[in-house]
């Protein structure tokens, strides 16, 4: 522990008490390495206020002493975006115990949560209320607001619903020095300059530390119609997609995944089991909420298969067995994970795109590194797909990260880049799309970014290493 992140203890012990101060390493430990087990840091502390007062307190002292802080919620990030740095050099600052629901107003459609509360628990508060907060994903049990919201979370209903962005009505956030915005009022109107909410989402801990948002909720449908289909390429799924969205304008979820992907949830999940019989190429999760109901997904399903788009499908007769389809879909990242060693991408082209890409881009990749294995699932109605190389078989995995995933990594963002896509849909930067992201911006995109975070964080202590960094002139060292 350096001399500065000492005296910063020592300054905060009175504010956070014997809880707010983390020493013991058997609990900093495991909060030191990412989701995906691929970045390894160091804390010589964790920090772990309760209160807003206390985080202002915390960055206060940290700009003070000049000690980097990395913000952390359920450490779920893809990329490494709330993994410290290995050198010890900061202090993690945990808002797990900032876990309340301040407010909700059922009939507003508004709650106000903490940074700390859990996206799966914020489902269980606006359903109590008849309301529902509708945004999901895999990580439900462990992802938190804050993080939620510093990296502009997608999931399922984005279709529908949009993302992270499209939910969040306001924001308090500690600023770099300490002080509070408090923008939970949720105003319809507000030209009072920058839209800062709006620069703080999706800022992945950089600019400032999320303490709560005023989330929207939406109503609790009174029908639920989910369904599972097998098709024979992305493109019949395209054509698909949109019928279904001619068909009903309460699509909220179209999702796209191979054979590979089932069959690793099937071997991995216990007692669970294929939707349909047979072996198919693609499958197809879809739901929607129209008041037509299953009718209405009868009708369209049934023209697809007299025109073959799809093989086969089937409706959940019940929301027990709809819940079924959808923790097949929500098991894919760990039993893709269980698979071995990986090069992942999150990513995004237009639509209309994206079954040309996931076809001619696995293909591409299988071509250029013989013996791996090339895939994507994913959200095809937002463009988005979570495409992995995997290793050939006995590869070692420290060397496989260390020497062939950035080649892999630079030759599959080039192919997105090339059709006009993103190489970071929704999991954000952090620190694993670092350089990828200096290397495929614009000078002006970058020197946009720089010039927000130096302005916002002048030295620097805020998420070091994630998302966009300064020269050391400029981080004021």
């Amino acid at each position: 522990m350096t001399p500065a992140q000492s005296a910063l203890l020592e300054a905060l012990a009175g504010t956070l008490g014997p809880k707010g101060i983390v020493t013991d390493r058997s609990v900093i430990t495991p909060w030191e390495t990412d989701w995906r087990r691929r970045f390894h840091g160091h804390a010589p502390a964790m920090l772990a206020p309760a209160t807003t007062a206390e985080v202002s307190a915390v960055v206060a002292a940290a700009a003070r002493f000049g000690v980097p802080l990395v913000p952390q919620g359920g450490n779920s990030s893809m990329v490494g975006g709330a993994t410290p740095p290995g050198d010890g050099s900061a202090l993690i600052v945990s808002l797990r115990r900032m876990a309340a629901i301040r407010a909700i107003d059922a009939a507003a459609g508004l709650v106000v949560a903490e940074a700390g509360v859990i996206l799966s628990d914020l489902h269980d508060a606006a359903l109590a209320v008849d309301r529902r907060f509708p945004l999901t994903l895999g990580a439900k049990g462990n992802a938190t607001v804050g993080g939620l919201v510093s990296t502009n979370a997608g999931g399922t209903q984005v279709l529908r619903f949009g993302s992270m962005r499209g939910l969040v009505a306001g924001l308090e956030v500690v600023l770099a020095d300490g002080s509070v915005h408090d923008g939970l009022a949720a105003l319809k109107k507000d030209n009072r300059g920058y839209d800062l909410t709006q620069l703080l989402v999706g800022a992945e801990g950089t600019l400032g530390i999320v303490t709560a948002a005023t989330l929207r909720l939406a109503a609790v449908p009174a029908t639920r119609t989910t369904a599972w289909a097998a098709t024979t390429d992305p493109h019949a799924a395209l054509t698909l997609l949109r019928r279904m969205q001619q068909a009903t304008g309460a699509l909220e979820s179209f999702e796209i995944l191979p054979r590979e992907s089932l069959a690793a949830v099937l071997a991995y999940v216990p007692d669970v089991r294929s939707p349909l019989a047979g072996d198919h190429p693609w499958h197809l999760l879809i739901e929607h909420t129209d008041a037509a109901g299953a009718a209405l997904t009868e009708r369209v399903l049934a023209a697809a298969l007299a025109d073959g788009l799809i093989a086969d499908a089937t409706i959940a007769a019940t929301n027990a067995q709809a819940d079924s389809f959808w923790r097949l879909r929500e098991s894919i990242s760990d039993a893709e994970r269980a698979l071995g060693p990986a090069s992942q991408h999150d990513l995004s082209v237009p639509v209309e795109s994206m079954p040309r890409f996931m076809i001619e881009a696995a293909a591409a990749c299988e071509a250029r590194f013989p013996g791996t294995h090339a895939s994507g699932f994913g959200h095809l109605g937002d463009g988005n797909i979570h495409f992995h190389v995997r290793s050939p078989a006995g590869t070692d995995p420290a060397r496989w990260y260390a020497e062939d995933v950035p080649v892999v990594t630079r030759f599959v963002d080039d192919l997105v880049i090339a059709a006009g896509g993103s190489i970071a849909a929704e999991h954000g930067i952090g620190q694993m799309k670092l350089d990828e992201l200096a290397r495929l911006s614009s000078p002006a995109r970058l020197t946009a970014l720089r010039a927000v975070k130096a302005a916002m964080d002048p030295l620097g202590i805020l998420n070091p290493g994630k998302l966009v960094t300064l020269a050391p002139a400029a981080a004021g060292q």
